[in-house]
């Protein structure tokens, strides 16, 4: 993580208070019953994520940086711990939804008591270890912002009744206008981060990259287009889906994009709005990497590659859907892992998931920019995630 310069304390706090406040502001819509459900081990609890971004200060600043501090409760780095080996036992992740216990009440009095404490430890040093440990919190906040609102999504669409979490949630309605494509001359590119602002350590390690000549569309692919594939018997046709796909798509009976359904010849999608019917015009949504890959076969087409992305973002229109590449989720040269337990925020991931880049509607404002490197495993497409195409000069 790169050093975050503040000129004094009073604007950390500021972010530190707007940031958690935003965490808050997610859960207003919910009520009590809403926020324990968990019907997938990938998608967690509203309350899950609540108190696991509190932990998330309490171990790694007030633990380390206030004097004597006393945990909150005996219990809670256990049962909110996420991933971080060393630091402790966790409960494991499949059972965030058996938590009726502790009450939700008690969750938010965690969150207000640690937030107390984060705000009086800032009032009374000015350590740029403590800052910049208290920016990797807000950065780590504003993911799990990300992650609260798509999981709520799902957590909705097991509902029968297909619910309405906020009339203003309706991102499939989005139709982008018409943009040129990008064409990128063979040549050798500078990839990764480098500046002085906040960056986390899965971007560092610039470095030259070679791409031959390639055209990137500057359009992502729309409803409509892929209804042409589905119609076209495209879940049908095993030489569109790379094996793993083809196999995952047919034990999982996959005939429509996730939140998807057809009904006397009508395409409905769940949304955070209800069940809508399916805008053919709108940006497509929620596809995970087997079917980005298989609609790009069925064009004739390849996926950007991650390197051929970030030379073209400076003229694509980017940040409704995080996009697929074709790239493995793999270290930069000369990557470093940092020491401790911050180590494993991201290193230990880099394996079997590929890398979106762009940013979404569902992402936090702030919380982007076209060195940023998403990952996800390939079968995933609860996160707003969507196909722009790539062909060869």
């Amino acid at each position: 993580m790169d050093s975050v310069t503040v000129a004094d304390n009073t604007e950390i706090i500021r972010r530190f208070k707007k940031v958690r406040a935003r965490t808050e502001e997610l859960c207003s819509p919910l009520g009590v019953e809403d926020f324990i459900p968990q019907p997938a081990v990938f998608v967690s609890p509203a309350k899950w994520h609540i108190a696991h971004t509190t932990w998330f200060f309490e171990e790694f600043v007030l633990s380390k940086f206030k004097k004597g501090y006393t945990r909150f409760h005996k219990d809670f780095a256990f049962l909110f711990n996420s991933y971080y080996n060393s630091v402790g036992e966790r409960l494991e992740r499949d059972n965030r939804g058996l938590l009726t216990r502790p009450r939700l009440e008690l969750v938010f009095d965690y969150r207000k008591s640690v937030d107390q404490e984060i705000v009086s430890l800032l009032q009374n040093t000015d350590r740029q270890e403590l800052i910049n440990t208290i920016e990797l919190g807000l950065q780590h906040e504003q993911q799990h912002q990300e992650l609260l609102i798509t999981d709520l999504k799902y957590i909705f669409s097991q509902n029968p009744i297909y619910p309405t979490y906020h009339k203003d949630y309706y991102w499939e309605k989005i139709v982008e206008p018409s943009q040129p494509d990008v064409l990128i001359e063979e040549g050798v590119y500078n990839i990764g981060y480098e500046g002085k602002d906040f960056s986390f350590d899965n971007e560092h390690g610039k470095h030259k990259v070679y791409i031959n000549p390639v055209e990137i569309s500057g359009n992502l692919v729309s409803n409509q287009e892929f209804i042409e594939f589905i119609e076209s018997g495209g879940y049908d046709k095993s030489e569109f889906w790379l094996d793993e796909g083809w196999a995952f798509i047919q034990e999982n009976s996959c005939k429509l994009p996730l939140y998807w359904k057809k009904e006397d010849g009508n395409y409905f999608q769940y949304t955070l709005n209800g069940l809508q019917e399916v805008n053919p015009k709108a940006v497509l949504m929620h596809i995970n990497y087997f079917e980005a890959v298989a609609y790009a076969n069925y064009k004739g087409h390849r996926l950007c590659t991650e390197f051929e992305w970030e030379v073209a973002s400076e003229e694509l229109n980017w940040g409704t859907v995080w996009e697929w590449t074709q790239s493995a989720y793999l270290p930069y040269p000369n990557y470093k892992k940092p020491a401790g337990a911050i180590g494993e925020y991201n290193g230990k991931f880099m394996v079997n998931q590929m890398v979106l880049r762009g940013a979404s509607v569902a992402t936090a404002k702030g919380h982007s920019r076209n060195t940023y490197r998403n990952f996800f495993h390939p079968q995933y497409s609860w996160q707003v995630a969507g196909i722009r195409l790539a062909k060869e000069i």
